[in-house]
């Protein structure tokens, strides 16, 4: 329930605050005044669009603030979007400046969406603009389903489920089919390359290894050369007796140390390193004639191992750099070939569900006609009980049901709210044949109606009245009345008639200083509701008659 609504620099209000309360607050004013703020504000809170025009001249910015009192459960919820609650109550506001709008719920900047939802729920607002959505099939269709109660909610949100579902299966196998040639084509490419690659049959790091036995068989001559000088270094040359190599210059050091050993043992280490140093250089002058008894020139070998690198370089000009990518690549394939042959299957198993998705979607929608057809009878004869008090004994109001052309997510039935003023007329579209003053009163009687298990729900009318007025606005004060003793209500309206069932009543009046309009608001009672009472019926404020009829008015009013 919305506790206070504070406005700031909106429109010709300079500052104003009204304390509704539960039941129902009629708010009035004379022409001009701004009383149509009051309601710019709550929708501003609700999310509205936020124009510039609508700060007050001389102003930089509109503020626009709502107290609501709010349950456990939804303080809870507020306080995931970051709100704060004090003592059950929650402050939402809305800042217009003149490039932007800014919205905050409990002290938490949140995007505007998300706080019109938060507020959306509190409140339903009924303007001009809310008259046009009533003429709209989706609208009408809403009002259908909303008076439908919890069984037709649950079938509507089982159905719902079921139909994401389709539309997910249906997409998926859409794609799938659209790009059957696509994924022929790119299985034929990697099975081609995967072929090759088997034909080729490359092994890890095979192209390091090749270049580096071509470097070597390329180099046999500089290999032999080089072996042969270490060779000969190491254990001399056969037919060069007279250069020293290094083992005999090592058994030489080894021969002098010997008898030194026995006349000195601190020397015995040094004559057992020379001993070692000999074992290991005759061990290495061992390998390196191994080696190069070893190196013979293969030019068969050469050329096969030319033949094998151009092999192996086809596949890394279009699979990889190197074989070992190109062995990742062939990986890869193996993957993506499995997951792309599974396609089909993926197609056939996607046709089965989209089939028994849409079995089942046909039989809940035609359980949710069902269902419609049902709560669309019942509405229309109490709609039609609550016309006759408000004057239009002869109106007939039915919901058509037609089968759409195909499922949506709301079913199969398109809605269409018929209309006709008098029983010789035809019944036609609401939106196109009801007058002004015609929709303010069935939607007045259908919110009425629907509002039966409403609770703590705030509803703002403006313009409910028109074109109306005598006894046809009394009873739909009284509507509003019994609407308020369910629900708060808050009412912008001309007619002494409504607003005498008000249980608070604000007056909007405007002061002019010759140069700037401003309107302020406060709250009349008792003799001063009187006065102004009478004012609005006849504009004699202060005549005995004027005010005579006002009292009666509030009599009857409280009867």
């Amino acid at each position: 329930m919305l506790a206070e609504l504070r406005i700031a620099d909106l429109g010709v209000i300079g500052e104003a605050t009204i304390e509704p309360g539960p039941g129902f607050t009629a708010v009035t004013g004379e022409t001009g005044a701004g009383k149509t703020m009051i309601v710019t504000g709550l929708a501003l809170l609700a999310g509205a669009k936020a124009d510039p025009k609508l700060v007050r001249n001389g102003a930089s910015r509109a503020l626009v603030e709502g107290r609501w009192q709010v349950g456990p459960d939804t303080a809870a919820e507020l306080a995931e979007l970051g709100a704060e609650t004090e003592d059950g109550e929650v402050l939402v506001s809305r800042q217009i400046g003149t490039n932007r709008s800014r919205m905050s719920v409990g002290g938490a900047q949140v995007p505007l969406g998300a706080g019109a939802a938060v507020v959306g729920e509190w409140a339903t607002i009924h303007g001009q603009s809310e008259q046009l959505r009533l003429g709209s099939p989706d609208r009408q269709l809403q009002v259908l389903d909303r008076y439908g109660g919890p069984l037709l909610a649950a079938e509507l949100a089982g159905y719902r489920v079921e139909y994401a579902a389709r539309r997910t299966a249906a997409a998926e196998l859409s794609e799938l089919t659209t790009q059957s040639q696509a994924r022929a084509r790119e299985l034929d490419l990697l099975r081609f390359g995967l072929d090759e690659i088997a034909k080729a049959d490359p092994q890890p790091a095979e192209d390091v290894a090749l270049v580096a036995e071509t470097i070597r068989l390329q180099a046999v001559d500089d290999l032999r050369l080089a072996a042969h000088v270490a060779l000969t270094a190491l254990a001399g040359d056969e037919d060069d007796y007279e250069t020293p190599d290094a083992l005999g210059l090592v058994g030489a050091a080894r021969k002098a140390l010997a008898p030194a050993v026995d006349k000195d043992p601190t020397i015995a280490p040094l004559a057992e390193q020379l001993e070692g140093a000999a074992a290991a250089m005759a061990d290495v002058a061992s390998g390196i004639a191994s080696y190069a008894a070893g190196l013979d020139a293969d030019p068969l070998r050469l050329e096969w191992i030319a033949g094998r690198r151009a092999e192996l370089a086809h596949l890394t000009r279009k699979y990889g750099a190197t074989v070992d990518e190109v062995l990742a690549w062939a990986a890869e394939a193996v993957t993506r070939i499995t997951v792309l042959d599974a396609g089909d299957t993926r197609i056939e198993e996607l046709r089965a569900q989209v089939a028994a998705l849409d079995e089942r979607l046909v039989a809940a929608a035609g359980r949710i006609t069902a269902l419609r057809r049902a709560a669309a009878t019942e509405l229309t004869g109490l709609v039609a009980g609550e016309l006759v008090a408000l004057a239009m004994p002869r109106s007939r109001l039915d919901f058509e049901l037609t089968p759409a052309a195909e499922l949506g997510p709301n079913g199969g039935d398109q809605v269409n709210l018929l209309f006709s003023a008098n029983p010789g007329s035809t019944p036609g579209p609401l939106g196109k044949v009801a007058s002004g003053g015609e929709l303010s009163r069935v939607r007045l009687a259908l919110e009425v109606v629907l509002a039966t298990e409403a609770s703590g729900e705030t509803f703002v009318f403006d313009e409910v009245d028109a074109g109306v007025g005598g006894a046809v606005a009394l009873e739909i004060g009284r509507r509003l009345a019994r609407l308020a003793e369910r629900c708060q209500v808050i009412v912008v309206t001309h007619l002494a008639q409504v607003a005498v069932f008000a249980d608070r009543h604000y007056v909007v009046s405007k002061a002019d200083d010759g140069s700037v309009t401003t309107s302020g608001v406060r709250l009349v009672e008792a003799d001063e509701r009187v006065e102004v009472l009478a004012r609005m019926m006849g504009g004699l404020d202060s005549s005995d008659s004027g005010l005579a009829h006002a009292r009666e008015l509030l009599a009857l009013a409280a009867s």
